[in-house]
C-alpha cells in the first residue's frame, strides 16, 4: 500500500509512444509519483497505456495513478484516481475504490480547497501557481495562496504550473514541499537528466530549509 506523504516530485504524462523508455528514466531520476493524464483519449487506448505504465512504476516504487475515471483505476490496476472540480465526486471514488486507495482533488481557489479539506482525498492540488498551457485559460493564483493551502491542510499539498529545476529551491524554502511536473519532464530532450537536476535542486533546496 502506497501513501503521498513524503512522496514530492508528481508527473503527469500523457500517452506517448516512447512511455517505455521515458518512464524507467524520469523515475531513476527521482519522480516518485506518476499520473496518467489523458482526459480525451478512448478507453481502450488508456488502458493500453496504464497498462505499460503500471508494473514499471511499481516495479520502482512509485504509486501509479490514473485520471477521472475510478472505475478504469480499479481495471487497471492503479494505486488511485485524481479527480479535478468537474468529474466525478470523491465519495464515489472513495466507494469504488476503497479506503486505501490514493484520491486526489484539483483546486484552483479558496472555496475548492476549503470544500476539498473536508473530503476523503489523500491529497490535494493547488494552483497553477503561474498560468500553464497545460491549464488553457486558466489565471495564475500566486505562491502565497500555494503555501496558504499547505499551512492550512493536514494533508499534502501538490503545487501545480511551472515548476522546473531553476525554481523548485525557491518553493521549497518558502515552506513547499510537494509539486506537480508536467512540461519540464515531457518536453525534456534528455528526460533521465532533467529529471535528476530537478531532485537535486529540490534535495539541495529542502537540506537549506530543515
Amino acid at each position: 500500500m502506497f501513501t503521498v506523504t513524503n512522496r514530492s516530485l508528481y508527473l503527469c504524462v500523457g500517452a506517448r509512444d516512447d512511455m517505455a523508455t521515458f518512464l524507467p528514466d524520469v523515475l531513476a531520476g527521482g519522480v516518485d509519483i506518476v499520473q496518467l493524464r489523458e482526459k480525451h483519449l478512448e478507453d481502450d487506448v488508456r488502458t493500453t497505456m496504464a497498462k505499460i505504465m503500471a508494473p514499471i512504476c511499481h516495479e520502482a516504487g512509485v504509486p501509479f495513478i490514473m485520471n477521472d475515471s475510478p472505475e478504469l483505476a480499479a481495471a487497471v490496476g492503479a494505486d488511485g484516481v485524481h479527480v479535478g472540480q468537474d468529474d466525478v465526486s470523491v465519495t464515489h471514488c472513495r466507494e469504488i475504490l476503497g479506503p486505501d486507495a490514493i484520491i486526489g482533488l484539483s483546486t484552483h481557489a479558496t472555496a475548492e480547497f476549503t470544500q476539498g479539506l473536508t473530503e476523503p482525498v489523500s491529497y490535494l492540488s493547488a494552483g497553477p501557481i503561474t498560468p500553464t498551457p497545460t491549464k488553457p485559460g486558466r489565471a495564475g493564483t500566486g505562491v502565497t495562496y500555494a503555501v496558504e493551502s499547505q499551512l492550512r491542510s493536514p494533508m499534502p499539498v501538490f503545487v501545480t504550473g511551472g515548476v522546473t529545476d531553476e525554481n523548485v529551491g525557491d518553493l521549497v524554502r518558502v515552506g513547499l514541499r510537494h509539486f506537480v511536473v508536467v512540461r519540464y519532464l515531457t518536453e525534456a530532450s534528455d528526460p533521465l537528466n532533467a529529471a535528476r537536476r530537478l531532485r537535486a535542486a529540490y534535495d539541495a533546496a529542502l537540506a537549506e530549509s530543515v
